[in-house]
């Protein structure tokens, strides 16, 4: 089994570029909600989730980013973006999104804390992000306001929108990620089953990686398409670059 989500012309595209874009086109066709100006937190900071919170900053969003992890929540601070824990962020933020693959990242107890009118969208995951079932626990009405989305009301009347019922946005509310960003990931699933084929025989039960040297062809050939030229080492810097082995 070759992991084709690992490869770098994967993620560092896909995940990140059409990611980003699609989720924001989600969020825009279920709402049409005016981004510029609003708290928007974008919970997690893997490829999915900078991907998203760069394409809402440049809709003119005030980003704030949630994580677990140090390392990625430092990269987000360094990268300009005001980083806060969810049960900070949810008495402020009026856009929340979801991208971590994990489950119960916005629960009950940061939903009792948000502001009326926020929204919440998931675009990481299968429904498990946005508790659904909190959400339906705290309520005491819903009623569908516009197509994919819903509005909860609470006891003291606050109303909170949920879109998609929890799924994901980018392909529930808009069409996915734009082909000239997935014709890369496509390109390596059908180079990986030509792999296995030239390999066959040769490759132990397990779980590998893209092999670089295809990572690499996927690019050169997305640049091609592209029109876009690069420069070759020559033998003399290929040399020098070795020369400390």
């Amino acid at each position: 089994m070759i992991a084709v989500n690992n490869a770098l012309t994967k993620y560092l595209f896909d995940n990140r570029y059409g990611t980003g874009q699609s989720t924001v086109d989600g969020i825009l066709r279920a709402t049409n909600a005016l981004l510029a100006g609003k708290r928007v937190v974008v919970a997690g900071y893997g490829w999915v989730g900078r991907g998203i919170a760069m394409r809402l900053r440049g809709m003119g969003a005030r980003v704030i980013v949630t994580e677990v992890d140090p390392i990625r929540a430092l990269e987000a601070v360094m990268d300009g973006f005001d980083v806060m824990s969810m049960p900070e962020a949810a008495e402020v933020g009026e856009v929340f999104v979801t991208a971590t693959g994990d489950r119960d990242v916005i629960t009950k107890e940061h939903m009792l804390k948000m502001k009326d009118g926020a929204i919440l969208a998931n675009a990481g995951h299968f429904n498990v992000e946005v508790s659904v079932s909190d959400l339906e626990s705290i309520a005491v009405s819903k009623r569908t306001v516009r197509p994919n989305v819903v509005e909860y009301k609470l006891p003291d009347g606050r109303r909170l929108y949920l879109l998609a019922e929890g799924r994901l946005v980018n392909l529930v509310a808009a069409e996915g990620h734009p082909s000239e960003v997935m014709d890369m990931s496509f390109a390596n699933q059908a180079l990986s089953v030509l792999y296995h084929v030239q390999n066959r025989g040769r490759l132990t039960p397990k779980v590998y990686d893209v092999p670089r040297e295809q990572d690499e062809l996927v690019a050169r050939l997305k640049l091609e398409t592209m029109g876009v030229r690069i420069d070759e080492l020559t033998p003399a810097q290929k040399e020098y670059l070795r020369s400390w082995r």
